[in-house]
């Protein structure tokens, strides 16, 4: 199937660009690739779709989920091998632990970046 376009960058707003960037870029394992404009900055593994741009957004307000009031609209899943580790590993760059964990079979846990955006760690189940 051709679509209309090719999908190219996700993009965060942000209170601070390059300390999303680095975080992002720790957790990924993506290097930042340019620091010189503050207010955008990308990680990224070869370009398009491994492409994460952090802009700035002064007034940025981090979503509040699960309250509908401030809803996540966008989150990201990441895998890993094993959640305990890489949970003490994220925490370690920056993240917090959401109070709401609503994974039922503990094949994932809810995090927060270090803007307020969630993530998922995620094991594969076969």
């Amino acid at each position: 199937m051709t679509g209309i376009a090719t999908f190219r960058t996700t993009v965060l707003d942000c209170p601070d660009p390059i300390e999303l960037a680095r975080f992002y870029s720790q957790l990924l394992g993506w290097p930042v690739e340019s620091e010189d404009d503050p207010t955008w900055v990308v990680v990224t593994e070869g370009g398009s779709p491994r492409r994460l741009a952090f802009q700035l957004a002064e007034d940025h307000q981090p979503p509040d989920w699960p309250n509908p009031d401030k809803p996540q609209q966008l989150h990201i899943d990441v895998t890993v091998d094993d959640l305990d580790l890489a949970e003490d590993q994220v925490l370690k760059i920056g993240a917090h632990k959401h109070e709401h964990q609503p994974s039922e079979d503990g094949t994932f846990r809810v995090f927060l970046d270090p803007a307020g955006h969630p993530f998922c760690l995620c094991v594969d189940v076969d």
